[in-house]
């Protein structure tokens, strides 16, 4: 691996992710879904709690961060300021690619084992792309989850990312039985996860025989990932036009959770993917979700500082609190996959 190259990469993802052209905005379908109002709620607001499911246990909210920053010197910082938040208010929090850390040793730029010690009580997922997956021996997976003192393992898949990447990885043949593998090895639940293209209902169907802790479908509706190698590349090189071809490309997040609902799995449903505030949050919910994934304006806040961040997620809640009051429910849980509270528009 060119580690001048790998970094700048990374560099770049932070910038291009939080540039608006980036963004799937309108391709949720989140506008689409109409929370039903209760004009007599029959509870007190105070009484509405967040508490959640998250891979079998109680989470304080149903909230995490989705895997972005990882393997350059600038993300230490920014892994810093998002890690005191989440730890703060019971977020989870996942890491960037890992994929750095088979070449080189962990210690080197991240410092993972520094990191935890630091947040003890952070709920962390490690994450590793999928093509990554096919060629990694387990034990080395394995090591990087002892380093990392993951709570669980993420498998993200970037098809289209890889496919217009210059310095793509496009190889995903034996993927499914690579996960499989990856799951009976692990002693911690493994999470399969899209990048922004979402999952369609014959891909969800593929995981049904796979003993995941959850799918993350983040569908088309944020940050795209093939806009985002599209702006990397030269102007009218093959990416560059690929990235524009492609750039309303996947299944929509409200679509991809529709999908896996319709299977009533054995693992939980995760929803991330245009996801901007807590009202977002509670239709995910009332789809199915058992957890909300955001990425982005979390990116953009952690740029700012620690105060940027506790802003963004205090209002989040807030607004996801108030959701569930105005639709009489005082639990996440009464909310999640009650299709007597939301309508499609």
């Amino acid at each position: 691996m060119d580690l001048e190259l790998f970094e700048a990469r990374k560099r770049d993802h932070i910038q291009q992710a939080l540039a608006p052209s980036n963004q799937a905005q309108g391709f949720s379908k989140l506008d689409r879904v109409r929370l039903r109002h209760e004009a007599a709620p029959e509870i007190d607001f105070k009484d509405v709690t967040l508490q959640a499911t998250r891979l079998g246990q109680v989470s304080p909210t149903p909230f995490f961060v989705p895997a972005m920053t990882a393997g350059h010197l600038d993300a230490k910082s920014l892994n810093r300021t998002i890690a005191r938040a989440c730890q703060e208010r019971g977020w989870a929090m996942g890491l960037g690619s890992q994929r750095r850390d088979l070449d080189a040793p962990a210690s080197s730029v991240d410092g993972w084992a520094a990191f935890r010690k630091e947040f003890p009580k952070l709920t962390l997922f490690g994450n590793l792309g999928a093509s990554q997956l096919v060629t990694t021996p387990l034990d080395s997976i394995e090591r990087l989850a002892d380093e990392t003192g993951a709570q669980a393992w993420v498998i993200h898949f970037n098809a289209l990312q890889e496919a217009i990447q210059p310095e793509g990885t496009p190889q995903f043949r034996g993927v499914l039985a690579a996960l499989d593998g990856l799951v009976n090895r692990l002693k911690i639940p493994v999470i399969a996860k899209e990048t922004g293209c979402g999952f369609s209902l014959a891909t969800l169907k593929k995981f049904q025989e796979i003993g995941l802790g959850a799918v993350d479908v983040s569908g088309l509706g944020g940050t795209h990932w093939g806009r985002i190698e599209g702006a990397r590349a030269a102007d009218a090189s093959l990416s560059a036009r690929l990235a524009d071809t492609f750039a309303q490309w996947g299944e929509s997040t409200v679509d991809s959770v529709l999908n896996a609902a319709e299977l009533q799995p054995r693992w939980e449903i995760w929803a991330s993917g245009g996801v901007r505030n807590g009202l977002d949050a509670a239709k995910l919910i009332a789809l199915g979700s058992h957890q909300i994934g955001m990425a982005q304006p979390v990116l953009r806040a952690a740029i700012e500082g620690d105060e940027s961040v506790q802003r963004v997620m205090h209002q989040v809640e807030a607004e996801l609190k108030t959701a569930l009051f105005c639709m009489g429910c005082a639990t996440v849980e009464s909310l999640r996959g009650n299709a007597s509270r939301w309508e499609k528009i």
